[in-house]
């Protein structure tokens, strides 16, 4: 039985991205929490970057909000533990972090972020890219 254009219009509407946040600040992460659900995302959080991976198996997000100054693993090597991971090889990775210097920025970028964001920041401009990534990932 085939599916008609209003129940897939119905479907795709309620089609929530699911989002990961990995910092180890508990307070960031909470208001990642609320802002991200309140534009329509499933928003989850973990605290403890080592579990980082963990999560993203279980969560199966389809974008990665990722701080780099972290206790071990760093955000950096985070990122560099899921890009080796061929099923995150794909998932768009934002790094978002208050290390504003070009170094931290090519050092992300290499590790495979496709993103990078400093705190603080604006609602909409990082609204705009998480959109912008997601709908690039699904046309790939």
């Amino acid at each position: 039985m085939a599916i008609s254009r209003d129940e897939y219009s119905l479907n795709e509407s309620i089609f929530m991205p699911k989002i990961l946040v990995v910092d180890d600040d508990i307070h960031a992460t909470t208001l990642f929490k609320t802002i991200l659900t309140a534009k329509g995302f499933d928003a989850f959080i973990v605290n403890d970057s080592a579990m980082a991976v963990q999560t993203a198996e279980s969560t199966k997000p389809d974008l990665i909000i990722l701080d780099l100054m972290m206790p071990e693993p760093n955000g950096f090597e985070v990122c560099r533990m899921l890009r080796a991971d061929p099923k995150y090889s794909r998932i768009p990775i934002v790094i978002f972090t208050a290390m504003g210097d070009s170094e931290s920025k090519a050092l992300a970028l290499d590790a495979g972020a496709d993103e990078f964001l400093t705190k603080p920041f604006r609602v909409e401009d990082l609204m705009l890219r998480i959109q912008t990534l997601i709908d690039k990932a699904e046309q790939n």
